[in-house]
């Protein structure tokens, strides 16, 4: 026997999953991880026998309720679901992955579509931040044609706009969890910045790299990768955040000076390997470390003029864009606007199914504790 789990397979941004209401999953958590660690076919490196795509920009998860909350229309909370170990993340945010829940909760029911526009108001459960989605429904419904591209996508589609309404100290309360704009460990000058996603930077030469180099070049240096973690690690205990083994967060990039035409190159790490492409919630928070005077990324950053500047990152699968605007000083940071634009696509409605020896579903948890 197997569960029927309702469930719309989406990709948001540059990442795909399963997107669930909350309220079709089990209540406790235990058996809500059991749950997506069936649905996505894990532990496996194949994820043969679920929807994980075996990467780790496709082995993520949206869970999405009606908001009780003043300031949101719906509640969303993310999980990273490990593709060789039996374990499900929800420390992080995933900025791609949030672009879909703006539509999924319209189509839904959960936010009534307006004409023109509708902004879904999003609160994190993840990071406790507020994000609005500008979601495109002309006539009162969700459209996905468009003609913005973005890195990392195939093709065109409707813009979404994504605003962090809330994004400094999202896991640490502050801006700058250390107190300082630079830190060094173990020889290495680093910033621990933390705007949408707490994030360790440091300059790729200091970790013998250029910094232009591509995800496999960088996936198969084991030493480099080895050190980078004992770097993370340390940084993790210094910014409040206790031991990270085993965890995704903090995150850590390496910068350099960008030769494409945007302001800055980046390697974004997930945190064991290298993305294929950016995270956006990291690509806010670098953009942060680049404003923020006394980071390792000044002196790297060629920076538009301007506190509201559009901050282009480089990656390895080309650029991202994140709208950025910053007044004040580290110490007293007024962060106005921290914001970028992505794409998203419904791909598949129907019914995710799991063994019912994990879990029979809700009437028959409801019948079993009555």
């Amino acid at each position: 026997m197997q569960t029927r789990i309702p469930c719309v397979l989406m990709r948001g941004g540059t990442s795909k999953g399963p997107y669930f209401l909350t309220s079709d999953l089990p209540d406790d958590v235990p058996t809500r991880d059991k749950v997506l660690l069936a649905a996505m076919g894990s532990p496996d490196k194949r994820q043969i026998d679920g929807v994980g795509g075996a990467d780790t920009l496709t082995s993520k998860v949206a869970m999405i309720s009606k908001s009780k909350r003043p300031d949101a229309d719906v509640d969303y909370l993310f999980a990273q679901v490990s593709i060789e170990k039996a374990f499900v993340d929800t420390n992080p945010n995933c900025g791609n992955i949030i672009s879909g829940v703006g539509p999924f909760a319209i189509e839904q029911g959960l936010v009534k579509a307006q004409d023109g526009e509708t902004t879904v108001r999003i609160f994190n459960v993840n990071t406790d931040a507020i994000v609005h989605a500008a979601v495109k429904t002309p006539g009162g419904r969700v459209v996905y044609d468009g003609d913005t591209a973005i890195d990392g996508v195939p093709g065109t589609a409707a813009p979404i706009s994504l605003n962090f309404v809330s994004a400094v100290g999202s896991k640490t309360g502050k801006l700058l969890p250390t107190g300082k704009p630079k830190d060094v460990i173990d020889g290495i000058e680093v910033s621990c910045v933390d705007v949408a996603m707490p994030m360790v930077v440091a300059r790729a030469t200091d970790f013998g790299k250029t910094g232009y180099e591509t995800k496999a070049e960088l996936d198969a240096d084991t030493a480099m990768l080895a050190r980078l973690e004992t770097v993370r690690q340390k940084a993790s205990q210094l910014m409040g955040m206790g031991d990270a083994t085993g965890k995704v967060v903090p995150k850590f990039c390496l910068i350099a000076k960008p030769r494409d035409g945007g302001h800055i190159t980046s390697r974004y790490f997930v945190p064991q390997n290298c993305h294929a492409t950016h995270a956006v919630t990291g690509g806010l928070c670098l953009a942060a470390a680049c404003v923020v005077p006394g980071t390792v990324a000044e002196g790297i950053a060629a920076l538009p003029p301007g506190p509201r500047r559009t901050i282009v990152i480089e990656h390895p699968a080309g650029k991202l864009g994140t709208e950025f605007e910053f007044h004040g000083t580290a110490e007293k940071p007024d962060i106005r606007r921290a914001a970028f634009i992505r794409t998203a696509r419904r791909l598949f409605e129907g019914y995710i199914l799991v063994p019912s020896s994990i879990w029979a579903g809700k009437q028959a948890t409801r019948a079993a504790a009555e």
